[in-house]
């Protein structure tokens, strides 16, 4: 298995989501709020996603 650098747009979508789950632990967001720690993995799931993925 190789591994690749992701794509800017990956890297990009990665840290957004990331950021929404920090924002989201420190305020109140809804739905957000409640599930901080799931979306921070969601970011890093996608992260990881870009780095196994060739051209992703």
């Amino acid at each position: 298995m190789t591994l690749n650098a992701p794509s800017q747009t990956v890297f990009i979508i990665a840290v957004i989501i990331a950021i929404i789950a920090v924002v989201g632990y420190f305020v109140v967001i809804p739905f957000v709020t409640t599930y901080a720690f799931w979306i921070l993995v969601l970011a890093f799931v996608v992260l990881a996603g870009g780095v196994l993925m060739k051209g992703a």
